[in-house]
């Protein structure tokens, strides 16, 4: 593929309009208390087929073509963008976090993981035909649906606790802990969902070697990959041209790591996120060297895949609100009930374990992100994928409000790790 004189043209004209105008709605939703994330998704519903693909289709066409080299090479900057996103996502991660608060943070995962997986599970196998969904693709679909309605947006949770003055409260590090050991959880088995549909070509290893090798990816990652950068990042941020040496670092591991994981079968951005959590767990990593991988991801990567989420359908005419509705009450009951019924069995009081259901409903950007990684492997059709989308941002309004409600008269702090990560997602 070549690109021409005036795909060049046009690939940099659309490139420039979804920065600009997605910074431009970004900061307005930001004024109604919304993550920049909205505004982005807005921005692709303007700029796609839903409003100016319907008004001025000429404009829309010329603007992003839907044939040709222009769409290939945007999908190629896009596809790029998420695993970039899922790497600093990774970053979000703290192992510590993880360890300290062990017993109630795995009863309150577990508890909002398995109930909206098995409902997930029932409502896809089921009621297949409901959903328009292929026979042959039911039980994959089914599995699918379990992951939609039990991963948990870390970010968003983090940002909330951050606003609410309970970062570092024993509720927030109980929620934090949860979040991480879900998103864990559901982006493996997303990514083993992902390898159990790539008929169209032979695979390079059996599903069995699949799981092996990721389980052993994962493992070798977070030992003696995460000790290796933890020793080897002073010599990088010393002896390398800053901040040059340490972004390059981090994406080519980024980048290696996601390699990997397509090759075996199993989604790059698993990879990457993987590496994410071992890089940015390094007590070595300073805040400004976090900050500067953030700022170059989330403003100039993250506003282009986002954008490009409402730039692929119209959302109007793909508008089911049964389906919708039927998505999001299964998710929003799911998760509340589980993770506070596991949160009140790890002992906290029915108002903590409340609040703790409550911050882990949201999903945010990591349920958009697999939503769209499962519409371009065609598991989903338009219709679900819409529905899935709200059901991010309703959610994740929803997480702050609540949490808000059954955290009276905790005590507040908030130490920050990645301030600015939170309020983009």
């Amino acid at each position: 593929m070549k690109l021409s004189h005036s795909d060049i043209v046009t690939l940099i004209t659309s490139l420039g309009v979804m920065l600009i105008l997605s910074r431009f709605v970004g900061e307005f939703a930001r004024k109604f208390k919304f993550p920049l994330v909205v505004g982005e998704i807005i921005t692709g519903i303007i700029l796609g087929k839903t409003i100016l693909g319907h008004f001025k289709p000429v404009w829309g066409d010329h603007l992003f073509p839907s044939v040709g080299n222009v769409p290939l090479a945007l999908n190629g900057i896009t596809s790029l963008s998420v695993i970039m996103l899922l790497f600093v996502a990774g970053m979000e991660v703290e192992l510590h976090i993880l360890r300290k608060n062990g017993k109630r943070a795995l009863l309150a995962s577990m508890g909002g993981f398995l109930m909206p997986m098995a409902v997930g599970i029932l409502l896809g196998y089921f009621f297949t035909d409901y959903f328009h969904i292929e026979q042959a693709n039911k039980k994959v679909f089914a599995l699918f649906l379990g992951t939609a309605l039990s991963i948990t947006a870390l970010p968003v949770i983090a940002r909330t606790l951050l606003d609410l003055g309970l970062y570092k409260t024993h509720i927030g590090s109980i929620v934090i802990a949860a979040a991480m050991i879900d998103d864990l959880m559901g982006w493996l088995i997303f990514s083993i969902v992902l390898s159990l549909i790539q008929t169209h070509k032979e695979a390079t290893f059996a599903l069995w070697q699949t799981i092996a090798l990721t389980f052993a990816y994962a493992i070798v990652i977070l030992t003696g990959a995460k000790w290796l950068i933890d020793k080897s990042l002073p010599w990088f941020q010393k002896k390398f041209s800053w901040p040059g040496g340490v972004l390059s670092m981090a994406f080519g591991l980024c980048f290696l790591g996601a390699a990997f994981t397509e090759y075996i079968g199993i989604h790059a951005v698993f990879g990457a996120f993987i590496f994410g959590i071992a890089f940015g767990d390094s007590k070595h990593l300073t805040y400004d060297a976090r900050n500067i991988i953030y700022q170059f991801v989330t403003n100039i990567f993250a506003p282009l895949f986002f954008v490009s989420i409402g730039l692929r359908l119209d959302f109007i005419a793909h508008f089911d609100w049964h389906i919708t509705a039927l998505i999001l009450i299964a998710a929003i009951t799911t998760k509340l009930l589980g993770a506070t019924l596991g949160s009140y069995i790890g002992g906290l009081n029915i108002k903590e374990s409340l609040a703790v259901g409550f911050g882990m409903n949201a999903r945010g950007a990591m349920e958009i992100i697999l939503a769209n990684l499962a519409f371009e492997a065609k598991l989903i059709n338009e219709t679900i994928f819409v529905a899935l989308i709200i059901m991010a941002i309703v959610t994740s309004l929803l997480a702050g409000p609540m949490m808000q409600i059954f955290c009276k008269g905790i005590v507040k702090n908030s130490e920050p790790r990645f301030p600015d990560l939170k309020d983009t997602f």
